[in-house]
């Protein structure tokens, strides 16, 4: 896991990366997701804004004594993502190191953490202080993931368009207070 965590970028990076290929796509594929990756970059500067560490949360996080880091895979296309990394990422300072590995940059990572087949993103990597995997998370809290069992159940009735309204609204909601307490859960 070192290898992957030594080529992994800030979050600062992260964003940077995100708004040069929207400003400037590099290939067809960044071409195709910049509506997504317009939508990703406000949610992110949104959940900068607004986000409030929860103290009882911060409070939980200083009493498992936990000093390993945080290694999260994602791509700022990714709505989840958008909406959990940014509230991970600031939780998480002054306290855990953070760093993220972009999926579609090497996708070796991101196979040995498959959701059910599929490189689904953001997926959060818990690593002790020597780099051993600890846990993982992702790769939305169990809230979203059952608005999407719900849409996969009666797609006619519970639109694709209605579970993407109602997940961003939770997402809005609830700014990555889950997200954060089931990642505190797995420490």
């Amino acid at each position: 896991m070192q290898n992957y965590w030594d080529k992994a970028i800030n979050f600062e990076e992260y964003l940077k990366i995100a708004n040069q290929r929207l400003q400037n796509p590099e290939n067809q594929a960044d071409i195709d997701y910049k509506p997504y990756y317009e939508l990703g970059i406000q949610r992110m500067e949104r959940t900068l804004k607004k986000f409030v560490t929860d103290e009882d949360q911060l409070n939980e996080l200083k009493s498992k004594n936990f000093d390993g880091k945080i290694l999260i895979i994602s791509e700022a296309w990714c709505g989840d993502a958008s909406a959990t990394v940014p509230a991970l990422v600031k939780f998480f300072e002054g306290q855990n190191e953070v760093k993220i590995f972009l999926r579609d940059s090497d996708s070796s990572l991101i196979e040995q953490f498959l959701t059910n087949g599929t490189q689904s993103i953001p997926k959060v990597i818990i690593l002790d202080k020597d780099f051993n995997l600890k846990n993982s998370w992702g790769p939305r809290p169990k809230f979203g993931h059952e608005l999407l069992l719900k849409y996969k159940a009666n797609p006619e009735e519970y639109t694709k368009d209605i579970f993407y309204n109602d997940l961003q609204i939770y997402y809005s909601r609830n700014r990555g207070k889950d997200a954060i307490q089931e990642v505190l859960e797995l420490l």
